[in-house]
């Protein structure tokens, strides 16, 4: 059985997709675009404001099932240009710590809106 998972501190599905599912003891969410909840826009600044904006959203719908960033144990990580990817990596440290999750970072072509990021994780409870 799956439930889903939604909060409104983090923005809400625009299509025919869940911000997370839960599925046994893992949540999945859905790839987090740095959109301010409260703004809808994309941070002022760069990759660092918007990998931060990406983060604090996963982090909003973990919260609102009960989870933490400390129970991630899968990243994905899309970015527009891999010339990034210090700098989001920078930013990334500062939400996870020992053991980290595993993760893929991967270049992609163009994101939704012209995000310079978006992230998705796996998370068990």
């Amino acid at each position: 059985m799956k439930t889903a998972i939604s909060t409104s501190k983090a923005p809400a599905a625009i299509g025919p997709y869940s911000q997370a599912i839960q599925v046994g003891n893992l949540v999945y969410t859905s790839g987090q675009l740095p959109i301010d909840p409260a703004t809808g826009s994309f941070p002022e600044g760069g990759i660092k404001e918007q990998t931060r904006q990406s983060l604090k959203n996963v982090q909003a719908i973990l919260e609102s099932a009960g989870l933490s960033m400390a129970n991630v144990v899968k990243t994905t990580i899309f970015l527009a240009d891999m010339g990034d990817f210090a700098d989001m990596n920078a930013v990334y440290s500062e939400f996870f710590t020992e053991p980290y999750p595993a993760r893929s970072a991967v270049a992609v072509k163009t994101l939704p809106k012209s995000a310079q990021i978006e992230i998705e994780v796996i998370a068990s409870l």
